[in-house]
């Protein structure tokens, strides 16, 4: 009779014993689950050394001016002393840079990448190997205030004639 009961007591005891072991493997499991989420979190509050800064242009200069473009030098053909051109530039940011989108007439004609650095604003384009005329583009705007920014634009035609131009924007009225 002694001997039975023992055998349920440890019986009882060794189903215990599974039961407790289930619940720390389910407690373990739940508790590396909770260190990997406390990891991810706390990865995204450090600041990491070799993250990228992308640049974005300053709230005053972002969004949308109207261009007065004159030619005042050229050697190209294309481009005659005292042409003026009128177009929108809109200063934009995107995930990778900060770029400037040339419309006329409502349709986008050409976006230039751009930067600011040195209190001065620098545009470039340049054509594609694809095309018949290798066109390059230089933009510098020197001249920064709240509602007017001016400048020069220099354009390079095949390598054998250049155009500059004097570029001025100025804010929209609202």
């Amino acid at each position: 009779m002694f001997s039975c009961q023992d055998s349920t007591k440890e019986k009882q005891l060794e189903a215990r014993e599974k039961e407790l072991t289930a619940k720390e493997n389910v407690f373990a499991q739940k508790e590396a689950e909770f260190q990997a989420l406390l990891q991810m979190r706390d990865s995204l509050y450090v600041k990491r050394k070799d993250s990228v800064i992308v640049p974005t242009w300053p709230a005053g200069v972002l969004g949308k001016w109207n261009s007065k473009v004159i030619c005042i030098e050229s050697t190209c053909s294309d481009y005659v002393i005292g042409d003026q051109r009128t177009d929108v530039w809109e200063f934009v940011n995107d995930s990778l840079q900060t770029s400037v989108n040339v419309y006329s007439n409502n349709n986008l004609v050409r976006t230039y990448a751009g930067k600011m650095e040195n209190n001065e604003i620098r545009l470039n384009f340049k054509t594609d190997s694809t095309t018949s005329k290798f066109v390059d583009m230089k933009i510098i705007l020197n001249e920064i205030s709240p509602e007017k920014i001016r400048g020069k634009r220099t354009i390079s035609v095949n390598n054998n004639c250049s155009a500059v131009f004097s570029v001025e924007l100025q804010r929209p009225s609202k």
